[in-house]
């Protein structure tokens, strides 16, 4: 009699096809084979209790992805044909564009590199199922991203060359940095840094600001690979929550450790999302909310629900999460500060907010923005309406671990930089924070070899010693066409005339203006 056989159900079906390909090395020592698990220190007594919730195959996992893929490239055809670059709210916005092309795409390839490579560093069959599909996750996020943004690349400047740029332009090695960072440590250190710190605890502050933004800005290509990365993303912070409660639950001693990577990677996120901050508030025609606001919900409010829940582990909140709360109320302001004097060393314009802008920003920020910023940004306006439109050409004190300038203030005092220094075998390393001279004193040996963009153009490492040079031949900056003032800019009087308005008058730059 023939016997039927019985139809395996989700959690069979989902043992059979991951755990159950893995196999028990004989002739190999385990070490061997995976050499990394280790040298953390981290501890893992049973790798079959990592849980997947949502025990995802490799078959189902090809078929949902290419139903997204023939949604998303349907509407970024008819996005092209409908000429949609026409439809955004002003040609500022594609500043935004340029920022999350050359800054925050390359990183979702990063992201793709560094899950390839620590999944093979488990011995965990589940661990690396989850890498490998993360990983596939990541390399189509970065190609998606480029093929949405590809269409203006046809209308507007400075979108040319963002693999390159991000490689070198001295403000885009505060992304680099960051991922460069997560990607040299062990495999442990790089799930908390990227699948907790980053996807699980930061990530909304990422993407709903640049996704929300391109909605409000009519910008219909970028919110469809939004909506199709969306899925990805759940389940991206949902490993990021399994990663971290499986890796405390395996052993107490694994607490310390993962305590200080989460005050490391916690503060490395913070000081990467002042550029995200900075876009929310200044770059975008049309605004969702403001970076303390969306600070607020997704920090404050989340994130310390998510640190009272790891209390049980003997968790606390990030170190410096005070520090960080309270500067949402500057961060912004003192970002974009910083970019409108570098406006010749950058890939995107930039210019004063305007009168209406303003009085939104004084709205959203009562307690800081008057008193503080517009009477700055007031001068710098009348200033370039006089003709003097400041640009500032000496280069920043870079920190030595975010590679951000140390551009930002005091906890108590805003009129006060915040400084740190520490001398370390007869060499002086800058820092901007406590935060980061921790992260220093910790591992020096690593970030003793951070490769800072001025001290390298300084030494006349990067085709030339002067900033123009640097900016054209190093860069691949098109000087005036993809930088400087915004106001009169070629890319201005393009969109001028897109509308039918009448062109503006170039902007000055002679004399104090000279790059």
């Amino acid at each position: 009699m023939a016997i039927k056989n019985k139809k395996l159900n989700l959690k069979d079906k989902y043992q059979y096809l991951t755990r159950d390909m893995a196999w028990d090395p004989s002739y190999q020592k385990k070490e061997d084979i995976f050499p990394d698990e280790q040298f953390e220190g981290i501890k893992i007594s049973d790798w079959s209790q990592w849980e997947d919730p949502f025990r995802l195959t490799m078959d189902a996992y090809w078929k949902y992805q290419a139903e997204k893929e023939k949604k998303l490239y349907a509407i970024f055809d008819a996005f092209a044909q409908n000429n949609g670059h026409q439809n955004i709210s002003d040609a500022r916005y594609v500043n935004a564009l340029k920022l999350f092309l050359s800054g925050v795409s390359p990183l979702e390839y990063a992201a793709f590199q560094g899950y390839a490579r620590v999944g093979r560093q488990f011995s965990g069959a589940g661990a690396r199922v989850a890498c490998q599909m993360q990983a596939i996750d990541e390399l189509r996020h970065s190609q998606t991203q480029q093929h949405a943004m590809s269409h203006y690349n046809k209308h507007f400047n400075g979108l040319h060359d963002a693999a390159h740029m991000h490689d070198r332009v001295w403000f885009l090695s505060v992304p680099k940095s960051f991922f460069d960072d997560a990607r040299s440590a062990g495999p442990f250190e790089f799930l908390t840094a990227i699948s907790f710190s980053f996807e699980y605890v930061l990530t909304n502050l990422l993407f709903v600001p640049f996704m929300s933004g391109a909605a409000y800005n009519g910008d219909m290509a970028t919110v469809t690979f939004g909506f199709s990365a969306q899925s990805d993303e759940a389940r991206h912070m949902t490993l990021g929550l399994e990663v971290i409660k499986f890796i405390l639950e395996q052993h107490e001693d694994n607490v310390p450790i993962v305590q200080r990577w989460i005050d490391k990677w916690f503060w490395r996120g913070f000081r990467l999302l002042s550029l995200v901050g900075m876009m929310m508030d200044y770059m975008l025609p049309n605004k969702v909310m403001s970076w303390a606001e969306a600070w607020e919900v997704y920090y404050e409010q989340n994130g310390g629900a998510l640190f009272k829940d790891l209390e049980r582990y003997g968790i606390r909140p990030p170190k410096y999460q005070d520090i960080a709360n309270d500067a949402k109320h500057h961060v912004s302001h003192q970002a974009w500060s910083t970019f409108y004097q570098y406006g010749q060393a950058t890939n995107f314009h930039t210019w004063m907010p305007t009168g209406e802008e303003m009085a939104w920003l004084s709205e959203k920020y009562p307690d800081t923005f008057d008193k503080y910023y517009r009477p700055r940004f007031e001068h710098w306006a009348k200033e370039h309406a006089e003709g003097r439109r400041f640009y500032n050409n000496t280069l920043p004190q870079l920190c030595q671990v975010c590679q951000i300038p140390t551009i930002f203030t005091e906890k108590d005092d805003p009129g006060q930089l915040s400084h740190r220094q520490i001398v370390h075998e007869g060499e002086r390393y800058h820092f901007c924070s406590d935060g980061c001279c921790d992260i220093f004193r910790h591992e020096p040996e690593k970030y003793v070899q951070a490769w800072l963009p001025v001290h390298q153009i300084y030494q006349g490492n990067c085709d030339g010693g002067d900033v123009e040079t640097v900016v054209a031949k190093y860069y691949h900056i098109n000087i005036g066409e993809d930088n400087f003032e915004y106001i009169g800019s070629p890319e201005h009087q393009r969109w001028l005339a897109i509308k039918g308005k009448a062109p503006e008058p170039a902007p000055e730059r002679s004399g104090q203006d000279a790059a």
